[in-house]
């Protein structure tokens, strides 16, 4: 074995970075306040994208949330580079921002003609006081009063590099060819101007699920190297639940009831609509429709509304899974990019004895929505989404591949490729 020799320099560096890990901050997808509402981000010109762009690329992303306290806040962002997975890099901000690294939220818009009063906040990313340099993770950090400490919400984007290409498939689980319940992502990663001399060390790999992040497949290794490609076509390393299609309701408007709403009633001052009983579906069979892999869109149907970010309102909803007893051991929620597609207790169902049936009422603003109903098990960081909707291989579900690079004397994790797969056009 060869003598490893270190230098006192190398042993500060050592112990200084031990010390910073331990001071590092895990950043997600989060709202600490409860006046916050309808956190989105996305793609300029399309609200269902995720908000991932290229380093270089001439598009915005725009980032949204309402404050229903009614009352213009003094609120400041800023902007954190993570590692793949999500924890602070050890790089300094002005080493990956351009411009400013704390800037205020100055645009903002009051409701108009609604029952609940609330503010409308907007960021756009870049923006003539900072953009960003480098490729990687982010996460947006905005809080009040230039007090770091006031945090009021995170919410996490990506900005990658086309160094490497990426090509796959999504089929029906090689090892479930019987039960059908799973989906198995393949793919391959093209890097000839890219060299990797570890590939098993330098590379993670992140596979995503319709953008949840909870239960990611992280740091697959490569399962074949070849000349500047590295293989990942795992049979049972690679392979997800493949769940049921979203369950939906329409929310765009007051004055009737959209689909699988089954009433709309006015409690003075605010609105209520109450859906339709749902049931458990994961003993029926499988159905194919078109929705939206979880997300939602704000819009109305009312043709007086004209800045849905204003003008829609809000209105409480009511949601009903019968169920003859109550499932033991975890709880049972609402699950979606309404839920910033955590399951916590601000989303977590209550089981009625009387009617034998989980309930809940959420907060929510006009719109076209999807969800389903997770079973999450005491302690468990992941949400099950086929206990109660079923699992069925034909389900049509979006698959997010990142690439992350970091040679040996690199400081942080390069996003180097991205590739957004679907399960039915990208179907083997």
């Amino acid at each position: 074995m060869r003598n490893k020799i270190i230098t006192l320099s190398a042993l500060f560096l050592i112990v200084f970075s031990a010390l910073a890990q331990d001071e590092s901050f895990y950043y997600e997808n989060a709202v600490y306040k409860e006046n916050i509402k309808t956190v989105l981000a996305y793609r300029e010109g399309f609200v269902l994208s995720n908000p991932i762009v290229a380093l270089g690329e001439d598009i915005n992303l725009i980032f949204t949330f309402d404050d229903l306290s009614a009352n213009v806040k003094n609120y400041y962002y800023t902007i954190v580079h993570c590692d793949a997975d999500w924890n602070e890099s050890f790089i300094a901000q002005e080493e990956y921002l351009d411009g400013f690294t704390e800037n205020p939220v100055d645009d903002y818009g009051m409701s108009f003609n609604t029952s609940f009063n609330y503010i409308n906040y907007r960021i756009v990313l870049p923006n003539s006081h900072v953009k960003v340099k480098l490729s990687g993770n982010y996460a947006l950090v905005v809080y009040e009063d230039q007090d770091r400490e006031k945090r009021i919400l995170t919410q996490r984007f990506q900005v990658y590099e086309n160094v490497v290409g990426i090509d796959g498939t999504v089929r029906r689980a090689t090892q479930d060819a019987f039960k059908g319940a799973n989906q198995e992502v393949d793919f391959k990663v093209y890097h000839p101007n890219l060299n990797i001399l570890n590939p098993r060390d330098e590379v993670k790999v992140v596979i995503m699920q319709n953008y949840r992040w909870d239960n990611a497949i992280r740091n697959l290794k490569p399962l074949y190297v070849r000349d500047k490609m590295l293989d990942y076509d795992y049979n049972r390393e690679n392979v997800f639940p493949a769940g049921n299609e979203f369950r939906y309701f329409d929310n765009r408007t007051n004055r009737m009831n959209g689909e699988n709403v089954l009433a709309t009633d006015f409690h003075r001052p605010y609105f209520h609509k109450t859906l339709k009983t749902d049931e458990i579906r994961s003993n029926k069979k499988f159905f194919s429709y078109e929705e939206m892999n979880g997300k939602y869109s704000i819009e109305s149907q009312d043709q007086e509304v004209q800045d849905p970010e204003t003008e829609c309102d809000y209105t409480f909803v009511h949601f009903t899974l019968h169920l003859d007893a109550p499932l033991l051991g975890g709880s049972v929620n609402v699950f979606g990019a309404l839920s910033n597609w955590n399951a916590n207790k601000s989303n977590e169902m209550t089981y009625n004895f009387n009617t034998a049936s989980y309930e809940l009422t959420l907060l929510l603003k006009q719109g076209y929505y999807n969800f389903q109903y997770v079973y999450v098990p005491e302690g468990a960081m992941v949400a099950d989404h086929t206990n109660i909707e079923g699992s069925f291989w034909e389900t049509e579900n979006d698959y997010q591949v990142f690439v992350y690079y970091c040679d040996l004397a690199g400081r942080y994790d390069r996003l180097v490729g991205y590739r957004l797969l679907n399960s039915l056009t990208n179907r083997q």
